[in-house]
């Protein structure tokens, strides 16, 4: 028992000498049995007594320095879940499409029901246009006739005159829901001309098709 607490002793008196070095910003050297304040900033080694080093100790980071760290790696993080993204889309894609005329088809039947949509908004305002005509021609058969006791003109009736502001507003809806859709067809080329290029690139690449699970890539 006694040997054991002799060697346990032997041991620990290197660690129970150690001290702390540092050579700070002004490259005066600082030396202490704790670290001393003037080593916070800069590169400190725990030392022996004969100069062994046993172990680094790396500088304090600075607010700036601990802030600068986390947006880097929250930086790496994006770019890996960018990554990651993109690899997942190539393998849905490949997975999709064995050409590129197969996108195209693709394409071309997501527009189609958009183009029903302006088909229908375009004849609903044929059939709105035409009952504006009607209600602008009651209005001047109203405004055209003969003037009341005071002079005015006779008014045309309430239910005629909001039936017109429906007609206007609805007319401006209709005409809203077609620019929005000639936007959206837009949108889907853009979107499948994107993935025709990227196609092109995989192929081009040589990447062959995988045999993975089929994702549909819409």
């Amino acid at each position: 028992m006694k040997k054991l607490c002799v060697v346990l002793a032997l041991l620990y008196v290197p660690f129970a000498q150690a001290a702390y070095k540092c050579v700070d910003e002004r490259g005066i050297t600082l030396i202490g049995d704790v670290p001393p304040p003037g080593c916070a900033t800069v590169m400190m080694y725990e030392v022996t007594t004969s100069g062994q080093v046993l172990r680094k100790i790396d500088p304090t980071p600075t607010p700036e320095q601990v802030k600068a760290r986390m947006e880097e790696q929250q930086k790496r993080k994006e770019a890996d879940r960018i990554a990651f993204e993109q690899k997942r889309k190539d393998v849905a894609l490949l997975n999709t499409y064995s050409t590129d005329k197969e996108i195209d088809v693709a394409r071309d039947r997501n527009i189609e029901p958009i183009r029903s949509r302006i088909k229908g908004a375009q004849e609903r305002m044929v059939a709105v246009d035409k009952r504006l005509r009607e209600i602008g021609d009651e209005m001047e058969f109203y405004q055209a006739g003969k003037k009341g006791a005071h002079g005015e003109r006779a008014r045309p009736p309430i239910g005629l005159v909001a039936e017109q502001e429906r007609a206007l507003k609805e007319k401006v809806s209709l005409e809203k829901s077609v620019v929005e859709a000639e936007r959206e067809i837009q949108q889907v080329r853009d979107r499948y001309e994107a993935d025709k290029r990227r196609f092109a690139q995989l192929k081009g690449d040589g990447v062959l098709r995988p045999a993975a699970e089929h994702v549909p890539v819409r």
